[in-house]
């Protein structure tokens, strides 16, 4: 269940569109998750990541503001937070290292990434 997995969550969203991440804001708050941002910068990703205690996950846009976030995205991996990409890329502009990691092809549907981090907090 979404709800029981997002409860009281502290979830990072990385998204640069601004009507995107107000919906994955409002679906996550729905879902009862504490919202950390949104942020819409790789570097301000980073240092939200760095300096936000008790994250428990991330919704990271794999292109945000023209740079790719796979800075932020290493850092995620590292620290064994798990998150998902969204991304209008195609699937090779993506480091194989991150093959592992789920992503949502956009255009998709919010409630479909908030499934899909839900699914991934629960592994």
């Amino acid at each position: 269940m979404v709800s029981a997995t997002l409860h009281d969550r502290r979830i990072l969203v990385a998204e640069d569109e601004y009507m995107i991440a107000d919906s994955f804001c409002a679906e996550l708050e729905d879902a009862g998750a504490i919202v950390v941002g949104p942020v819409a910068s790789v570097q301000d990703t980073m240092k939200l990541i760095c300096t936000t205690d008790g994250l428990d996950g991330a919704i990271l846009d794999v292109n945000l503001r023209g740079a790719m976030s796979f800075p932020a995205a290493d850092l995620l991996v590292a620290r064994g937070m798990p998150f998902v990409f969204t991304t209008g890329c195609p699937t090779t502009a993506i480091p194989g290292r991150f093959a592992h990691i789920p992503r949502c092809e956009k255009p998709v549907s919010t409630t479909r990434v908030v499934r899909a981090l839900s699914r991934v907090l629960q592994s």
